[in-house]
């Protein structure tokens, strides 16, 4: 169940937070612990595996890689699983599918503005191309030029080499 922080004066159901994708992404802030995710990422590794690996590139403890492991798992980006008296660690992928879906939410809200700015440029190069008296009939409104946009908003275009 995710975990839910209730806003000052709200009820049940009203003024609730979902904070679910809030852990995850406080876990990811510390760059030792997105290393730790990255040595997971190919497969399953032993803890000392693990702090070995760190110690190349940092000073840290056992313990201190212990305690990060520690926050990955409780934010359910990483599962553990005892094999006798090894600790070996994995990826937990429903922790990192949640932490994708939260941030699908925002792909269109990227893509559609840049959408827009490259229908604007072809339509740039199409009138510029008019004006100059060529038809382009079987040009790439790409092809040999290079587009930047202005300070002014306006687009200037440079015939490539």
């Amino acid at each position: 169940m995710p975990a839910v922080a209730r806003l000052p004066g709200g009820d049940a159901g009203d003024g609730a937070i979902d904070t679910a994708p809030t852990a995850v992404f406080e876990a990811l802030g510390d760059p030792v612990r997105r290393r730790l995710l990255e040595l997971l990422v190919p497969g399953e590794q032993p803890a000392g595996a693990l702090v070995t690996a760190l110690q190349a590139r940092v000073r840290i403890t056992q313990p201190a890689v212990s305690q990060h492991l520690k926050v990955l798992r409780e934010a359910g980006l990483v599962r553990v699983r005892a094999e006798g008296t090894r600790r070996l660690y994995a990826v937990d992928d429903a922790g990192t599918a949640a932490a994708r879906a939260w941030l699908a939410r925002f792909e269109d809200t990227f893509a559609q503005p840049l959408d827009a700015l490259a229908t604007e440029l072809a339509r740039g190069r199409r009138e510029r191309r008019r004006a100059a008296g060529t038809s382009g009939a079987g040009e790439d409104d790409t092809a040999g030029a290079t587009t930047a946009v202005r300070a002014d908003g306006d687009t200037a275009e440079a015939a490539g080499a």
